[in-house]
């Protein structure tokens, strides 16, 4: 099987290896149609499913289509504002979302990133060094290491090829 990941991001690629029994697992780097921090989870839900869909139409020809998305939420009955993690899974026919876990960011961070900052700068900056999203990732900084951010990713990925992997979706 051949997969088109719609990122240039080596974490995501990896997620999606991992969990896809693929031959082929390649990097597309497409635009992800929604804004470089999503905020809510229809928007970033909108960026893997617009991630996969056009990862899919890439011209490398390949099977399935995966868009990966992080964005930032309030979401209802918690207090604060998490990290969450959405990936879309596309045939052409159908396309499949799932989520990832969804961590509360701290204080410091969310007020930065509910001011206008990306998160994934807002984490390099005050961790006073650069390349978090494409290490660890904040999944890993806020979870003490018991998480990265590949195995996040791989979570929402494994979520989204849930319906292409098992007949326990069928009509």
């Amino acid at each position: 099987m051949h997969v088109a990941v719609g990122s240039g991001n080596p974490v995501k690629v990896a997620a999606t290896r991992r969990v896809l029994d693929a031959e082929r697992v390649e990097a597309v780097p497409v635009e992800s149609g929604v804004p470089e921090q999503p905020v809510g989870t229809e928007q970033t839900a909108r960026g893997a499913r617009n991630r996969a869909g056009r990862a899919l139409a890439a011209d490398v020809d390949p099977e399935l289509g995966v868009g990966i998305e992080g964005g930032v939420a309030e979401l209802d009955g918690a207090d604060g504002l998490f990290l969450t993690m959405w990936a879309a899974v596309s045939d052409g026919n159908r396309t499949e979302v799932g989520a990832g876990p969804s961590l509360r960011l701290p204080a410091p961070i969310a007020d930065r990133v509910r001011d206008g900052e990306e998160l994934g700068p807002v984490m390099d900056d005050r961790l006073g060094r650069e390349g978090v999203a494409r290490d660890q990732g904040a999944a890993g900084v806020l979870t003490g290491g018991a998480i990265d951010r590949e195995t996040a990713l791989a979570t929402a990925v494994a979520g989204a090829a849930g319906p292409f992997r098992t007949d326990h979706y069928g009509e």
